[in-house]
């Protein structure tokens, strides 16, 4: 059995992967430069290469491709601290098996070396693809969420592809940001990129705006005029909130979908372009159709690859990163010194719900730079929307202010008061039922003079949380971290620590 091979200038990764390999009764062989690996295959070819980006001298990704084209059969898992698309992206063009951001699960990565390890002949036979720029950042496409990270995988996995794809998320969860970014890492790079908002133009004007009109058509058309979709031709055409389109216009994008020709607004001869189209919506398409306000059969040739870009809430871990990119940003275009978050700050912006997405954190970020009166912003200087919600999300979790608290309560807890089952309490249900009802069994162990309640009320509470977010979502765990707020590694340690594996 071939070693595997580990490339990285920490040592302490290489000692954890080390460690891991060994458990699983695997061979390896570790180096702590680029340059050493490459030495080593003039004498042998590891079963899996496992290689960082960023290290002294050459990096992982140039790294990888001489492997694959001195070893174009090996599987390379490319590891990076760098959470951004350019590094998936740039990974996948190279021809790497997968990639692996890092901190990462131990047990995740051992996995996925395990599933290259097992990769059949067909992927083993498989050719590389030319290397990308090195890693970089486009704006709001940064994310070490567990669905941020699915989601750099899925375009990378279609940069060498022209399939069409549908983009659902909320407003302002940046859909165009994706949809760029499939054209900007597809073959159709060096084309038009052309994006349009269906639901903001009129559907009189819209059908114009798509396809053109001869002149004469209708009045005004003084000369004739190319729609998006000529203007498009060879590239990609974004077609934005594409639920509210009107049926007629349904009927004709089905007709272009199809064999890519169309007639302009009162033309009699067809026209024909090479389109790639990105349709984006906030709506449950799937309930449109069965509404009967959306064609079933558009739907299906719009649906051949869906990636769903999920709400800011569910990714409250990549607030940080992007709160801070978009200070700079703000600083920059305004000829300032950026601000800086306090940690009081920062705890706000992780608690508010962000019914903008992203766009409204760009706004906040903006207002900051702008109305904050030091360098480093504190939680007091935040817009006030912010703390009205902070103050009604206290007050709905229970921090009651002295005048709410109720005097006739008892004063001690019955003997025989149940054990709550915190799963019955439904979001939106009064919160101080479970609250109290946790209090009286908190007063009940502490009168039997028990110990350990913290913990073990803790832990049941913790367990609760996450069985209730792995039945909401099938039982999909990087999901059921997401959901809860959690970090993929953290959702899996605790998972572990309270017995649930």
């Amino acid at each position: 059995m071939k070693p595997i091979w580990i490339v990285d200038d920490d040592r302490s990764i290489r000692w954890v992967l080390e460690k891991s390999l060994a458990r699983a009764g695997w061979p390896y062989r570790s180096f702590a430069e680029a340059r050493e690996a490459l030495e080593a295959l003039e004498d042998e070819s590891p079963q899996v290469l496992v290689s960082d980006v960023r290290m002294p001298g050459m990096d992982g990704l140039e790294l990888l491709r001489l492997m694959k084209q001195r070893h174009p059969q090996v599987p390379v898992i490319i590891m990076t601290a760098y959470s951004d698309l350019d590094s998936a992206v740039a990974s996948f063009q190279g021809g790497a098996f997968d990639y692996l951001p890092k901190p990462f699960d131990v047990e995740d990565a051992v996995q996925l070396i395990g599933r290259a390890m097992r990769r059949d002949d067909a992927q083993a036979g498989a050719s590389a693809a030319g290397v990308a720029d090195g890693p970089g950042f486009q704006a709001g496409m940064l994310g070490q969420a567990p669905a941020m990270q699915e989601l750099f995988r899925a375009i990378g996995r279609l940069s060498s592809s022209s399939a069409t794809v549908l983009i659902t998320g909320e407003s302002g969860s940046g859909k165009e940001l994706v949809a760029r970014a499939l054209h900007r890492h597809s073959p159709r790079a060096g084309k038009p990129f052309v994006a349009i908002n269906t639901a903001a133009i009129a559907g009189e004007l819209l059908e114009s705006e798509l396809f053109g009109h001869e002149r004469g058509a209708f009045t005004g058309a003084h000369a004739r005029r190319a729609g998006r979709f000529e203007e498009a031709d060879g590239g990609t055409l974004f077609l934005d909130e594409i639920g509210d389109m009107p049926a007629k216009l349904q009927t004709r994008l089905l007709r272009v979908l199809g064999d890519g020709s169309f007639y302009r607004v009162g033309g009699v001869s067809p026209v024909k372009v090479n389109v790639r189209v990105i349709a984006a919506t906030h709506q449950p398409l799937e309930q449109r159709v069965r509404q009967g306000s959306f064609r079933e059969d558009l739907f299906h040739r719009l649906n051949v690859i869906r990636l769903r870009l999920p709400p800011l809430r569910e990714r409250a871990e990549d607030i940080p990163l992007l709160a801070e990119h978009f200070l700079q940003a703000s600083a920059r275009n305004l000829g300032m010194d950026a601000k800086t978050l306090s940690p009081a700050a920062l705890q706000v912006l992780a608690r508010f719900a962000f019914p903008g997405n992203v766009r409204q954190l760009e706004n906040i970020c903006h207002w900051l730079t702008v109305m904050a009166p030091s360098q480093q912003i504190d939680a007091s200087d935040l817009p006030p929307e912010l703390h009205e919600w902070d103050q009604r999300q206290g007050l709905r979790s229970g921090e009651m202010t002295p005048e709410a608290v109720d005097t006739e309560a008892p004063a001690a807890a019955s003997a025989d008061v149940p054990p709550p089952d915190f799963a019955i309490y439904e979001r939106g249900a009064a919160p101080e039922r479970w609250l109290r009802d946790l209090e009286q069994v908190a007063l009940k162990r502490l009168r039997a003079g028990e110990s350990q309640i913290m913990q073990d009320l803790t832990q049941a509470f913790e367990r609760t949380l996450i069985q209730a977010a792995l039945q909401a979502t099938g039982g999909r765990r990087v999901d059921a971290a997401s959901r809860l707020g959690l970090g993929r590694n953290t959702i899996t340690r605790k998972m572990r620590e309270l017995g649930m594996e």
